[in-house]
């Protein structure tokens, strides 16, 4: 417990001990009218005086109608007509509410508040050859930290010498350690597991992904879901509606009846305490930040309780194909060799395409995955958007696309199987193809899936790729519908298209990656950014950030997103119906300040303890 929380919870004892001493002290011995009021106002004090003190500065500062305010008035006018004992069960069981959100929103901003504390402040710098520990904003790009077993990445960084593993929890809630060695890229705030290892810096610490995420974290408490808005206009207009109801109901009955004002000043008290809206002033955000907090433990960052919201009421769902749904990394997925063997026709391909930077080129090497000798190569000439010429070893090397080779005069085969095809001639003879294809993610389906049983009518993949890659996609991952060949303005276009067909209520959402795809995340109700190291412009255009690339995660996004407001409307129903009820019998006279303590206090506390839930609304699978 907090010091705070320590402070109400003895408070509380002493309190009720003091009450229980009290109560045996006025049974036992006959007392007059002002012993018991000392007694029991002596009692008071030490439960209340911290409530009068808030009421008093809130009046002071203009802020009248609050849950200090209405505790006062009730409890001050239990004394006025002689209900010394109610007077101060008020205040004590306001106090232990009190104790209850106190320790929830402690629990609750637990999972969001570790997260600013990803880094350490300091970080061992490697100058002159010797470690020096400096502030981790005095560290310049390019410089080499060292970081030992157990500690903390402070920055971004990649690995210059050493290998070791990884825990990346904090950053993306998975617990499957990674393996880094040397050209490897280390973000901040992840844990060094094994062994010491000699970095270079790559970012400033201003711009690392830590200090991105501890950025987006304390934002995201400013943006409000519309239901936490309506509850907090709905407590402005009715905490001074109930009280002047209360006050009515004291005067205007006994006027008209002739019956005593004690009487109904009772029961405007009884009305009083029951209208007090704590349940749900606590309640509603209480629900909304920890369904943020449950998403944060879960490697899903939301900006703001208001993007939780839409989330939950989303209808369709967009999605990018590179590097969303797909790995994003070409590899060759398929080889058909005539006269050489695959790996004669392997080599030869990687060879001649050894000096090339395109992305095709390095998914050859990558295939290769030996060294490659540039002495064996000459005569290199590059076709840019076509293939490469080259002499391998003497012999005259063609690798490129189809129209590349029938311009030599040679008859390309038809690749059978989607993706890029490499073709290959040696020494002006055919010599088949390599296919190129990008992989899909494991957990792609198992998101397509999530998101249909959450509710989601239609899932739709945007694409700059060709009609037969993204088809192939679409049809494994059973996509509702595929748009391929999409320049930025073409997505934009096709994001207004299906915000036309959303039924009233629901929303829309796109799921992208990379610098092209800002533009619709900025279109959408709910944009989301795959990866804590996907592009910047992507994530500052983003209202949910899933760190670990994994499209699943959008799935148990959803599940929390719907979780979180149902337990947000269970805590208004729930309250609004109890106060209801026993304001009825309250003003009918047929419920005592007892009653109305419960309606007040126990019902903000089970609101409370159901708003906890929404910290284990979900957990991820673990992969």
């Amino acid at each position: 417990m907090t010091r705070q929380q320590r402070k109400i919870l003895i408070k509380i004892l002493i309190g009720g001990v003091l009450f229980a001493a009290a109560m045996l002290v006025t049974h036992l011995l006959t007392l007059p009218w002002w012993g018991e009021l000392v007694i029991f106002l002596a009692v008071y004090l030490v439960p209340g005086w911290s409530v009068l003190a808030k009421a008093a500065r809130n009046i002071a500062h203009g802020q009248v109608f609050d849950e200090n305010f209405l505790m006062t008035i009730a409890s001050i006018a239990a004394f006025a007509i002689g209900e010394y004992p109610e007077a101060v069960e008020v205040i004590l069981f306001y106090q232990v509410g009190e104790l209850f959100e106190k320790i929830a929103v402690g629990r609750s901003r637990q999972a969001v508040s570790d997260l600013l504390d990803l880094c350490p402040d300091e970080a061992t710098v490697l100058r002159d050859g010797k470690p020096e520990t400096v502030l981790v904003e005095e560290v310049a790009v390019g410089e080499h930290i060292l970081v030992r077993p157990g500690e903390k990445f402070p920055l971004d960084a990649e690995v210059f010498q050493g290998h070791t593993t990884i825990d990346t929890a904090a950053l993306t809630g998975e617990s499957m350690p990674v393996s880094a060695a040397p050209g490897d890229g280390v973000c901040s705030g992840c844990v060094n597991l094994s062994g010491a290892v000699e970095l270079v810096v790559t970012k400033p610490a201003s711009e690392s992904t830590a200090s991105k995420i501890m950025e987006l974290v304390e934002t995201s408490a400013s943006q409000k879901a519309k239901t936490e808005q309506f509850i907090t206009r709905f407590a402005r207009y009715y905490t001074p509606c109930v009280v002047i109801a209360a006050v009515i109901l004291a005067i205007v009955p006994p006027l008209i009846t002739g019956q005593t004002f004690s009487e109904w000043i009772y029961r405007a008290l009884t009305f009083l305490i029951i209208s007090c809206p704590c349940a749900l002033v606590i309640s509603v955000p209480l629900s909304f930040f920890g369904g943020i907090g449950c998403a944060s433990k879960n490697g899903i960052l939301v900006k703001g309780s208001n993007y939780l919201e839409a989330l939950a009421r989303a209808q369709t769902v967009v999605m990018d194909k590179t590097g969303t749904l797909t790995q994003g990394k070409f590899r060759v997925t398929k080889q058909y060799a005539l006269e050489i063997s695959e790996e004669e026709q392997l080599e030869l391909a990687a060879l001649a395409e050894s000096a090339s930077n395109h992305p095709i080129a390095q998914s050859l090497r990558d295939a290769y995955g030996k060294p490659l000798d540039s002495a064996r190569v000459t005569e290199l000439q590059e076709r840019a958007g076509h293939g490469v010429s080259a002499l391998v070893d003497g012999r005259q090397v063609l690798a490129g696309n189809a129209a590349y080779l029938e311009d030599a005069g040679l008859e390309p085969a038809v690749p059978d199987g989607s993706g890029t095809a490499v073709h290959v001639a040696v020494d002006g003879v055919y010599a088949g193809y390599l296919l190129i294809a990008d992989s899909i993610k494991p957990d792609a389906a198992e998101a397509v899936q999530t998101l249909r049983k959450s509710g989601v009518t239609c899932v739709a993949m945007l694409t700059g790729d060709s009609e037969s890659a993204a088809q192939e996609v679409g049809e494994t991952l059973y996509l509702d519908a595929v748009h391929a060949k999409c320049l930025p303005t073409d997505k934009v276009q096709h994001m207004q298209e299906y915000r036309k067909k959303l039924n009233k209520g629901r929303t829309l959402v796109f799921v992208g990656d990379g610098m092209n795809d800002a533009p619709v995340l900025a279109q959408s109700d709910v944009g989301v950014a795959m990866g804590g190291l996907g592009s910047d412009a992507a994530i500052a255009a983003a209202d949910l950030v899933i760190l670990d690339d994994k499209p699943s995660k959008l799935g148990v996004a959803v599940q929390i997103a719907k979780k979180t407001m149902g337990i947000a409307q269970q805590n208004i129903v729930f309250a609004l119906g109890v106060k209801a009820i026993v304001l009825v019998l309250g003003a009918c006279g047929l419920a005592h300040i007892g009653a109305a303590v419960f309606a007040d206090v126990g019902v903000s506390v089970i609101a409370i303890l159901n708003s906890m839930r929404a910290m284990r609304a979900v957990k991820s699978k673990e992969k």
